[in-house]
């Protein structure tokens, strides 16, 4: 591992110099309101619709983690990052029915289609998902950044990763994130892009790597046999947690609602889901070059996940390696700094707004505040259980977004395909859904201390995929059941918000949203999705 010198330091230095301008640069032309920033949003154009999505997807706890699955014989998630099919879905089939109902957030969505019970639930549910997904995951992934690049202990790589957060937080201010993010992305696309082709012709070109590591290891689908990728399980469940997260996750959907209008939100989907078939080269291959080198002796790490980090501080020239440690660092404070204030917003905004209507705006503010606190210490808290789950940071994020994504999945897509779904269906499905959730974390955690022979040893031992796919169809069948057994949703309910109650006029808005060119980029990012699927099997 060769540690930053001069140059490098300089890179990093510049690089946050310019971030920091642009911050004080946005604090000064933007002095409205927070809530007048928020809305403003509603007249984004389709570039930078499909640029945010890509750039809110995209953090360097998500490069880490791609670059560790590829370095740990885990080939098989990268169907993870190839679901720029799913993107589609959001812009073709989710979009319309969100546009048309008027709402800004997915638990409103929830409480206009079903009840407030939904909304409540949703948004409990979204806080659980962000401590254990993205809060604790970035947090992990900036310990392991700084503590490979600076040559200090992960802890302390940690807790400098939130402390830096706050600081960048308090000094740039969500405004600020808009603007950062698209330099963050073009530094961390430059600079995987390079680290690729270096490493590529350090190890002597594609086939010499193939030759090392044999073919059988880049092959993404393993027999139903597999004790950890069954490839029918893998497929069904990734299909799943890709619905949950691009078609129905706050954090993603709310870039396409800032659209002008449903052309330009659906043509930025578009661009997003286009933009999404770029991590496999520039994150993941990068993890099976630091594995090639590693297994001919010319590189060392202690876990796959520092897959990444410690091939950029060994392969890329003085200068450019600073510049793409910096656009790591940055884009993991930028994204912690999003999440804390997702956060904080569900938890002030629809948790304890509603409990007390009346609460003054500062004291609002402050409420919101400590919640971050509070979530921050809990992710930190979570850490080392999350290493005890799985002991790769990809692996880990897949483990639980697949306990988490069936019944929320479920209830959104028959929500919107299938109008006799009623309110009690839905709030019965995302309370059992999240208790089986947390007690598939909790039996999974403590299964060694279990009887082999018992049923929760089976529940919290059956490989995450397999349980995943069965979560769902069990989700499924609850929905339909209470709904069948009680009474039908009113035609508020369901007028133009499912397939079937469509009015004439909508249908007609809709079909002048999109145009031949729109219908062709989807179809030929459908066929290059299958074309990386083709590519990595193993021959």
């Amino acid at each position: 591992m060769k540690t930053l010198d001069l140059y490098d330091w300089v890179a990093i230095a510049l690089y946050f110099i310019v971030l920091l301008g642009i911050a004080v640069w946005v604090i000064r032309k933007k002095q409205a309101n927070t809530e007048d920033y928020f809305l403003a949003g509603r007249n984004v154009g389709w570039f930078v619709v499909g640029a945010s999505i890509f750039a809110s997807n995209i953090g360097s706890e998500h490069v880490v983690g791609l670059a560790g699955a590829g370095a740990g014989d885990k080939l098989p998630m990268l169907i993870y990052e190839i679901q720029a099919w799913v993107v589609l879905i959001l812009g073709w089939v989710f979009l319309p029915f969100y546009a048309r109902s008027g709402v800004f957030t997915m638990p409103e969505f929830l409480e206009k289609r079903f009840d407030a019970r939904s909304r409540w639930i949703l948004s409990i549910f979204s806080i659980a998902a962000y401590v254990l997904t993205k809060i604790s995951v970035t947090i992990y992934a900036g310990g392991v950044v700084v503590s490979a690049l600076l040559g200090i202990d992960f802890w302390t790589g940690a807790i400098a990763t939130v402390v830096l957060t706050g600081v960048y937080t308090v000094l740039g201010g969500m405004r600020a994130v808009v603007y950062t993010e698209a330099v963050q992305t073009v530094v961390l696309i430059l600079g995987a892009a390079t680290l690729t082709f270096i490493g590529l012709d350090h190890v002597g070109g594609w086939q010499s790597m193939k030759e090392t590591i044999t073919p059988e290891y880049l092959n993404m689908w393993r027999p139903m046999t597999d004790p950890e990728f069954p490839w029918l399980p893998l497929l069904i469940t990734s299909s799943i947690v890709g619905v949950w997260y691009w078609c129905t996750d706050q954090y993603i959907v709310q870039r396409a609602l800032t659209a002008k209008n449903i052309k330009e939100g659906r043509r930025g989907t578009i661009f997003g889901a286009l933009l999404k078939l770029f991590p496999v080269f520039l994150f993941l291959i990068p993890g099976v070059i630091a594995l090639t080198m590693k297994m001919r002796g010319e590189l060392h790490w202690d876990s796959p996940d520092e897959a990444f980090p410690v091939l950029m501080s060994n392969l890329l020239p003085s200068g450019v390696r600073g510049l793409v440690a910096a656009g790591l660092l940055a884009a993991l404070m930028s994204s912690l700094a999003s999440v804390f204030n997702s956060v904080s917003t569900l938890f002030t905004v629809d948790i304890y707004k509603k409990l007390k209507p009346n609460t003054p705006e500062k004291k609002l503010v402050k409420t919101g505040q400590i919640a971050t606190v509070v979530v921050v210490i809990i992710g930190i808290i979570w850490i080392p259980i999350m290493a005890n789950i799985s002991g790769v940071l990809y692996e880990y994020l897949q483990k639980v977004q697949s306990y988490i994504a069936p019944p929320i999945t479920a209830v959104f897509l028959l929500g919107i395909f299938h109008k006799r779904i009623n309110a009690q269906g839905a709030y019965i499905t995302l309370v059992v859904g999240f208790l089986a959730a947390a007690l598939r974390i909790v039996l999974e955690l403590v299964k060694g201390s279990l009887d082999p022979d018992g049923i929760l040893f089976k529940l919290g031992d059956i490989n995450f995929l397999t349980f995943g796919a069965w979560f769902f169809l069990f989700c499924i069948g609850l929905i339909i059941i209470v709904s069948l057994l009680t009474k039908s949703p009113s035609d508020e309910k369901v007028e133009n918000l499912t397939f079937g109650t469509i009015s004439e006029e909508e249908k007609q808005n809709n079909k002048t949203s999109y145009g031949w060119v729109d219908i062709a980029i989807s179809i030929l990012i459908i066929a290059l999705v299958l074309g990386v699927m083709w590519f990595f099997n193993g021959k």
